[in-house]
């Protein structure tokens, strides 16, 4: 049986997919099983991973577990998952951990795999950089006047597609020999904002107009429900993207036999979040 938390999510919803089609026994964590739209043959509990009660529910008889981990959730389910017998567990990190100019944003993460080394516990760490999915936040203004308003228009990442990094969780799963491995992903490219806004809008068929928001307006923005300290080391990370590509990662090919999803690809499977 494999744990799946956040399995609702942008990663977790392709996780469960390909535990499933592995053949694998599958149980999802929600707090509102009648809404989350998993597939037949998933076992959906309704939990909340702040309860240790409904932790020691969930993690009955689960061999392996792929955990999204939240604030001050951690600690509790490595508590319950050891006093289970969890064989293996599967971190969702961030590429942020490895980068000095992450501040805030890469020691979240670093304790959070702290925590789960610390715990006894069997585990592999997924590293990924940026998301594609984040570009999702562009689809109001694309929508209205196929405008796409960002900060660092020449800031280089190598965006990742979810299912790609859900496609490397499986595998770490269902595969032995990558315990005590912490593994960095990423997409195929090193793009610029404005590059990845070209992309979306070739595959749109639009063109697109970017822009270039200042660091001032983005923290004026983020400030109203994003802690200060959260913010600052967003724009101080992206800052430092500006004038150089990305480093691109080989992991994705190498643990999954095929190569990682271009933007291009990402775009036309969202294509209708834009339209």
């Amino acid at each position: 049986m494999i744990l799946v938390t956040g399995a609702t999510g942008n990663v977790g919803r392709h996780v469960v997919n390909l535990l499933l089609q592995a053949g694998e026994q599958v149980r999802a964590i929600s707090r509102n099983p009648e809404r989350a739209g998993l597939p037949d043959g998933v076992e959906v509990i309704r939990a909340d991973m702040s309860q240790a009660e409904d932790l020691r529910a969930a993690l009955q008889g689960a061999d392996r577990a792929f955990l999204l981990p939240a604030a001050g959730q951690v600690h509790g389910f490595l508590d319950a998952a050891v006093k289970a017998g969890l064989g293996h567990v599967v971190l969702l990190s961030a590429l942020a951990v490895t980068m000095k100019q992450a501040g805030v944003l890469g020691s979240v993460h670093a304790d959070y795999e702290q925590a789960v080394a610390r715990s006894g516990l069997s585990w592999t760490f997924l590293r990924p950089g940026a998301f594609m999915a984040n570009d999702l936040r562009w689809a109001p203004g694309v929508k209205n006047g196929g405008v796409v308003r960002a900060p660092f228009a020449e800031a280089a990442t190598a965006p990742i597609d979810e299912r790609d990094i859900a496609a490397v969780a499986a595998r770490t799963l269902l595969d032995d020999g990558h315990a005590g491995k912490a593994y960095e992903l990423t997409g195929p490219a090193s793009l610029t904002t404005a590059e990845r806004v070209r992309i979306l809008g070739q595959v749109l068929g639009r063109d697109l107009r970017l822009e270039e928001l200042s660091p001032e307006q983005v923290r004026e923005q983020m400030i109203t429900d994003t802690p200060a300290v959260v913010v600052d080391s967003m724009l101080t990370l992206f800052a430092s993207f500006v004038g150089r590509a990305a480093e691109v990662s080989p992991v994705v090919r190498e643990l999954t036999g095929s190569a990682p999803h271009s933007y291009a690809d990402w775009a036309a499977v969202n294509a209708a979040a834009f339209r």
